[in-house]
């Protein structure tokens, strides 16, 4: 009897949230229920207010992604040079007829709209629940996190008139539930020290990785002139604060050959803050900006703070991408230790934050993620029957960073996530050097993964035993969180040398990985398991574990045409 009505509460559940869709209306997206660990409370109320984005169909989206293709591929007569802010939005702005038809559609709602960015193809509104069920033609219903106990205002399905199809890539919050990013890092080991000294060669790199180890072992022997034009973006989320105290003490230990003063300047997104109790510093944020500037010395960094009062409901990254696409000029590189399962996500949201990437890769930003401390079992590691993806890793127009560890040889690190994706295909820059690794892997885990997705990660670094300042104390900590930053800043130092030889910075660097993949170091050892397996193996060339390899910077500099 109990299963019984545990059965007809489930269905009037669905019912709840998903209407009858009358004939001048196409259901856009649906989900068949809510997410695991949420449960459905009961209709929400017609009077609460909810902050939505629309986001219009570009005009021109296919021409951005050849033109970017086309300033970041060796041997085009365009490479390197990168579009102008005004270019890339001619690409992306609605064309005139969608933009009259979205915004009519919203009028006749009566409801109240802003252009999100700058060029028109995300819009922000707020509508109450009532208007938004008329608008959308749905239920909102409002459902609780089990774990937190917090409720959110979600539907399982959305429709829109027939006459705009084709004229809206998504509308959020709808389907989506509220997720947040991983990468806030929890293995900070101390050591027994409270400082150490400067070590020019460290004995002890394969326990206690510094600047000088990375220096050697990556052939780092170049110093930043610090190009104001050349600027280190490192992403902030989930109340990690970064301290400068704990980075002069970094700095003073580990690279005393940078001016003291050397710090970084802060922005502030949605009510974030970045207070300087030693208290507040966050392993997270020490970590990306300590090593962000120990690689690139006084190349310029940023670091930007997302607070909580973001109303994206994706972690702060569409407002993250919102305030960066205002930009001018964009950041160089911008390096981000945070990321999602891609399961966690409809693909048409994913594809526009993808295309958004593309945007600001176009326009000459080398943009970083960590590919995840999961294995094969998704950015942190779930149960799981196939293997997880991480995103935003397996978009094709970011440069996904996995883990290495150890010195002699250097290996894979276990936990480094890769893969392949479900929602986006094998990119052509790499499509040669994954076929080769799926030749040789043969029959193994068929059916797990999607072997025509795009593939990840790219490239790799150091992510273990890597050690940081925090609140004062020295110690270590792991994840490919280190890696991002670690590769960050060697691109923001080889970008300090193009510019100042009159060169243009690298931008998307995958074209120019894939094609120069002999200059890096392979990683041909290890494994990244989950999901029940001993997950990829590393071997030689590509593998989605640690990508092409890890960086030799002399090489690197040979490659981009400095002497």
């Amino acid at each position: 009897m109990a299963r019984s009505y545990l059965l007809l509460a489930s269905l009037i559940s669905v019912a709840c949230a998903v209407p009858n869709v009358s004939r001048d209306t196409f259901v856009h997206v649906r989900r068949d229920s809510a997410p695991a660990g949420f449960v459905h409370v009961g209709p929400a109320s017609d009077s609460q207010v909810l902050t939505m984005r629309v986001g219009l169909t570009q005009s021109n989206t296919a021409g951005l992604i050849d033109a970017l293709y086309s300033v970041s591929t060796p041997g085009s007569d365009k490479y390197g040079q990168h579009l102008s802010k005004a270019a890339v939005e001619a690409f992306t702005a609605p064309t005139d007829a969608t933009t009259a038809s979205v915004h009519a559609w919203l009028s006749s709602h009566n409801v109240t709209f802003a252009p999100a960015t700058p060029a028109g193809d995300w819009l922000k509104l707020s509508v109450t629940v009532s208007q938004a069920n008329r608008l959308l033609n749905t239920n909102f219903a409002t459902f609780k996190n089990q774990a937190t106990g917090k409720e959110t205002v979600r539907t399982l399905s959305y429709s829109l008139p027939t006459s705009l199809e084709g004229k809206i890539a998504f509308v959020h919050p709808t389907t989506v539930f509220p997720i947040q990013p991983f990468g806030k890092n929890a293995a900070f080991k101390p050591n027994s020290a409270a400082k150490r000294a400067p070590d020019a060669a460290p004995q002890s790199c394969a326990t206690q990785f510094t600047p000088a180890c990375l220096q050697e072992l990556y052939s780092i022997n170049a110093n930043s002139t610090g190009q104001a034009s050349n600027v280190i973006a490192v992403s902030g989320f989930l109340g990690q604060y970064a301290n400068e105290a704990d980075l002069a003490a970094f700095l003073a230990s580990f690279r005393p050959d940078i001016p003291s003063n050397t710090t970084f300047a802060t922005k502030l997104l949605d009510g974030g803050v970045n207070p300087q109790d030693m208290s507040d510093a966050g392993q997270e944020a020490n970590l990306d900006t300590q090593y962000a500037i120990g690689v690139a010395g006084t190349v310029p960094v940023q670091f930007i703070s997302v607070g909580f009062n973001n109303d994206d409901d994706f972690g702060g990254n569409l407002d993250i991408l919102e305030f960066l696409s205002g930009e001018s000029p964009v950041p160089t590189v911008l390096t981000t230790s945070y990321g999602y399962d891609e399961d966690q996500l409809p693909f048409d949201l994913a594809n526009s934050v993808c295309n958004a990437y593309a945007a600001l890769g176009a326009q000459g930003t080398s943009i970083l993620f960590a590919s995840g401390d999961g294995g094969v079992a998704g950015g942190q590691g779930r149960p799981c029957t196939t293997f997880i993806p991480t995103f935003p890793s397996t978009c094709p127009f970011v440069t996904s960073v996995g883990g290495t560890r150890s010195l002699n040889p250097e290996l894979a690190a276990s936990l480094s996530s890769g893969g392949f994706s479900n929602f986006f295909p094998t990119p052509d820059y790499q499509a040669s050097d994954v076929s080769a690794f799926l030749a040789g892997l043969g029959s193994t885990y068929a059916g797990l993964f999607n072997a025509s997705g795009r593939a990840f990660p790219d490239v790799s670094a150091v992510a273990e035993d890597v050690e940081i300042v925090w609140e004062a104390q020295f110690g270590t900590i792991e994840g490919t969180s280190c890696s991002s930053p670690i590769l960050a800043g060697l691109i923001g130092l080889l970008n300090d040398e193009l510019i100042s030889a009159g060169k243009p910075p690298l931008g998307f660097l995958n074209p120019f990985l894939y094609a120069n993949q002999d200059i890096f170091t392979d990683i041909t050892s290890g494994a990244n398991r989950g999901c029940g397996t001993p997950g990829f193996s590393a071997g030689v060339g590509w593998d989605p574990i640690t990508g092409v390899g890890s960086p030799v910077y002399a090489s690197l500099r040979t490659a981009v045409g400095l002497t």
